[in-house]
Order: C-alpha cells, then sequence, then structure tokens
C-alpha cells in the first residue's frame, strides 16, 4: 500500500473503540477503513472514537481501560482531555500466574560486543574519568578540571572516551543523616564503581554536609591510583585546587588508556530503559519495539531495567502476574503504593495529569501513558525490584525504583551497574551522557526528521507501514550492540551530558 493509499488512522486491537490518527486528520474526512467521519480536527498522535460510546462506558486502547468516556460521544469524535475521564483501574494481580521461566541461548550461541573488561569482571561499554563532587560548593573547581580535558589533549590517550564532571546541586546544607544523603552517597558511589569508568577523582570542599572521609568510609571506597580524592581547603583554594586535580587525572590518564575492548558476551549488558516526552506513538511503535528488543537481549542473558514506576500506574498488575516470585510482586505493588502515598494531596503525575507535552501529544492521562511505558521492558518476568540507586544483582528484566525525572532516573540506573541506555521519545528530548551512552528512539517520524541530529533511531517507520514491530526490534537489538561497542550515539556526538546529572534530592534543607 502506498503512502497515499494508506489509512490515516492505526487500529491498534480489534476489540478497541478508539484508533489513532497517523497524520494530521481534517474535520469531515471519511475514514473507509472504520467507516466513520472525523467529527472535527484530529492532530497526530490522538485518538479518534470508531463507535458511539455512552457516558461512564470505558476507553479501550490495545483492548484495555485507559480511562471512562466523560459523556455521549457519537463515531468520529476526538477522545481526549474532555471525552475521556480518568478513573482508577482496579488491579486484578494473582502473583506469578503469568510466570514463565526464560528459555535462554545456549552460552556458545549467544551475540558479542567490544567492551572494555575490568578487573572485577564487570564490563564497560565506554571508558571514562569521572571528576565528581561531594557538594556544590565543588562545582566550578571540578568543572574546570574536567573542560581542561579537551579533544585535544585528549588525542594523546585514543582508548580514553572523555574526562566527564558529575555535578550534584546537592550535598551541604542536607541532613547529615537520612535518605537524603544515603541516595546522594549511593549514587555518587554507584557512579564510581559502574565499569564504564575507568577512574575517578572526588573533589570537595571540606567542610560540607557530605564530608568527603564520611562519604568514603561509608560507602566502602578506598583511595588508590585510580580512585583520587582532591579537598580545596587543603589544596590552598580554588585555583590552586584546579592545579592539582588537573594533575591528579593526568596521572590516572595513562592507566585508563592501557584498557582495549574486547569480545564479551552480551549478557554483560545491563540497559537502563528510559522514555520521555512521549506521545500517543510512543505505546505503539518505539516503546512496544524497544520491548521486543529487551526480550532478545534477556534471552541472551543480559539485563532489561524499566524504572519510573509513577508511569506504571494500570500496569503493575500485568509486571506482578509474571513476576519470578511472590516476594517480587509484593516488592513492585509496595513501590506502588509508597507512591501513591508520597503524592497524595499533590498535583502529581500518579494521579492522573500527563505533563503538557504528553498530553499535547495524544497522551490523555497516567493510565494510556502506562500502557505504553509498560511495553518498553518486553515480555519476559519480572526477576526483582530494587531501591533508587542500588546495585543490580539480577539479570533478566528488573525494576528500579526512581522518580518519573529523566536525569534522575538515569543517574538511579548508571549508579545500580546499566552500562547502556536506551531511551524513547515522541515529543522530542536530547538527553544524553558521555559516560552513559543513550541511544535515542523516535517514536514517529516528523519527529525523527525535526530532530535527526540527536535521533538515533525512527520507530516512526512502524507506524509508516514500512517495518513491522519485529524488524524494528531487531534494528534496535543491532543498534545497542554497535553503540555498546564504541559507535558514538548522536548525543555523545553533540556532547551531551555536563549538566544531565541530577541525583534524588529528598527531605528536609538548612
Amino acid at each position: 500500500m502506498c503512502a497515499a493509499e494508506r489509512s490515516p488512522v492505526i487500529r491498534l486491537d480489534p476489540a478497541d473503540n478508539i484508533v489513532v490518527a497517523r497524520r494530521p486528520v481534517p474535520a469531515g474526512t471519511w475514514i473507509p477503513s472504520e467507516g466513520i467521519t472525523a467529527q472535527s480536527d484530529i492532530p497526530l498522535g490522538h485518538k479518534i472514537s470508531t463507535r458511539a460510546i455512552r457516558k461512564g462506558e470505558p476507553v479501550l486502547k490495545y483492548n484495555t481501560v485507559i480511562g471512562y468516556a466523560s459523556r455521549d460521544v457519537e463515531a468520529g469524535t476526538h477522545m481526549h482531555n474532555d471525552t475521556i475521564h480518568f478513573d482508577a483501574v482496579a488491579q486484578d494481580a494473582p502473583f506469578c500466574v503469568d510466570y514463565r521461566p526464560v528459555e535462554l541461548v545456549p552460552p556458545a550461541q549467544r551475540r558479542t560486543f567490544l567492551g572494555y573488561v575490568r578487573e572485577d569482571g564487570q564490563v564497560g561499554t565506554r571508558n571514562c574519568i569521572a571528576v565528581i563532587v561531594c557538594s556544590n560548593c565543588a562545582a566550578t573547581v571540578a568543572r574546570k578540571i574536567a573542560d581542561h580535558f579537551t579533544e585535544t589533549v585528549l588525542r594523546n590517550y585514543p582508548n580514553v572516551d572523555a574526562v566527564v564532571p558529575l555535578i550534584t546541586s546537592s550535598g551541604c546544607g542536607l541532613e547529615k543523616t537520612g535518605t537524603p544523603m544515603t541516595y546522594l552517597r549511593r549514587i555518587l558511589a554507584g557512579h564510581i564503581r559502574n565499569p564504564n569508568m575507568a577512574g575517578a577523582l572526588v573533589c570537595a570542599l571540606g567542610c560540607e554536609s557530605n564530608n568527603i572521609d564520611a562519604f568514603f568510609e561509608e560507602t566502602g571506597l578506598t583511595p588508590g591510583p585510580m580512585l583520587r580524592r582532591l579537598v580545596i581547603q587543603e589544596a590552598g583554594g580554588a585555583r590552586r585546587a584546579v592545579e592539582a586535580g588537573i594533575t591528579q587525572v593526568e596521572a590516572m590518564l595513562p592507566a585508563a588508556n592501557q584498557g582495549r575492548r574486547q569480545p564479551v558476551p552480551i549478557s554483560h549488558l545491563t540497559v537502563g530503559l528510559e522514555c520521555g516526552g512521549s506521545d500517543s506513538f510512543s505505546g505503539s511503535s518505539a516503546n512496544p519495539a524497544l520491548g521486543k528488543a529487551m526480550d532478545l537481549l534477556v534471552r541472551q542473558g543480559g539485563t532489561a531495567v524499566l524504572t519510573e514506576p509513577t508511569e506504571l500506574l494500570g500496569m503493575e498488575g500485568t509486571l506482578a502476574r509474571r513476576a519470578r516470585t511472590p516476594q517480587v510482586a509484593q516488592q513492585l505493588m509496595d513501590t506502588m503504593q509508597w507512591w501513591l502515598n508520597y503524592c497524595k494531596g499533590s498535583d502529581a503525575q500518579i494521579y492522573g495529569k500527563v505533563t503538557p507535552g504528553n498530553n499535547a501529544g495524544g497522551i490523555t492521562n497516567v493510565l494510556e501513558k502506562a500502557l505504553g511505558s509498560a511495553k518498553k521492558g518486553g515480555s519476559t518476568p519480572l526477576n526483582a525490584v530494587f531501591g533508587y540507586g542500588e546495585a543490580i544483582t539480577q539479570s533478566g528484566l528488573v525494576l528500579m525504583n526512581s522518580p518519573s525525572y529523566d536525569p534522575v532516573s538515569a543517574a538511579a540506573l548508571f549508579s545500580g551497574g546499566c552500562n547502556l541506555c536506551a531511551f524513547t521519545t515522541g515529543r522530542g528530548s536530547c538527553y544524553g551522557s558521555r559516560h552513559f551512552p543513550t541511544l535515542k528512539i523516535a517514536s514517529n517520524s516528523d519527529l525523527y526528521r525535526r530532530q535527526e541530529e540527536d535521533m538515533d533511531l525512527n520507530a516512526g517507520a512502524v507506524i509508516d507501514g514500512e517495518k513491522d514491530l519485529d524488524e524494528m526490534a531487531l534494528e534496535i537489538f543491532e543498534a545497542l550492540i554497535a553503540a555498546a561497542s564504541g559507535r558514538p550515539t548522536k548525543s555523545e556526538q553533540f556532547g551531551m551530558g555536563g549538566d544531565e546529572f541530577i541525583v534524588w534530592w529528598l527531605g528536609i534543607t538548612a
């Protein structure tokens, strides 16, 4: 079927009472595939009723309830904010009833990528040195140290990908104990330990709440040739600290440069799954295609990490039914309840509203968003649930708790040990990082054309009818292997990542 003959709408399931506009549909357009006429202008990616729906009747997308009709509507009606009422959907979640063990590909038949094998057996997809701060008090010093190591300087060290500044706004004026400090130290230590880091320089003012000595002691880190410390007050001020820091990084570069990529099984890949600026197509193209790619990875012994549980509301029952154990299922449900309690009384996404960008892209409420978001995880069992930034110790599909704020979630994923990120978007996001290579997948072709310099792959080919989900999944899978083996992502080529490091900052400040 040529583009001119292709239906202007997409039907996602035979049982649905809505379809999705493949392109803008003007009022009065006859849609032969559905036998309906558009009653008003329908924007790209938005929903159209395919029959009369009475007030209070469920609205079905992928044969899943995403809300209820807020009034009687006729066929061809724009189904969005004023016609769909958000309400909680009861979750029938008998634990583990859909659990099926994964049939793993035999080790001898598994795909490989070119990675950096560390002394502890972990494998990195990049070879970086971090200049990391205990608090914002050392931010400028750390940035000046990192900025010294330009591409020109690093030409003498061809096996070092970057010297990256990891700057936080937290760390001082913060409770010395409790969850906020625990999270901060966990994230900083997790970044230092991630296999994408060959070494790190930890910078501090010297008197902040996140005391550098307490940080090293609590996290079990030990200074050495590839983990160094710098205290501004001990160095004699900011300028001298910058000079000393540059010298310390220079001392680490020869050892880091000895790293060489070598073939390793892709069971060493731990892929963090993100979506940001989602639209209605995200759940029809990019997310399900990524999910199928993660199924391929999991069968090869790799790990896929879902996050942002606030964007899974309404889908937690599906995950609980395919959990590996009742304990894992309960951890998931407890995490969801924690978020409901935490957000109670606030104008938060989990209570129905999505971001303005999501809404403009055709997503009406968090139930619809969750329907698409959960598809990133594919169809394999849920094997574990981890707290914010905790070390990931289980392979297969797992969940990490984190807010649905992309850089905060990305920090948690990298801290947990993810060495690669797959990021789907429908409205457009330019998030990326030099130490955490991020493959960005556009959900629609209009976005891909508009932000081609930011997007690595175009899942809009599924919407356009040029590829099916299995073909798109294979393209994503191969692109992830290539990125893991060193092919720069678009965000790396641009140099993204100098200001995208954000830690979940909770609790009381002074």
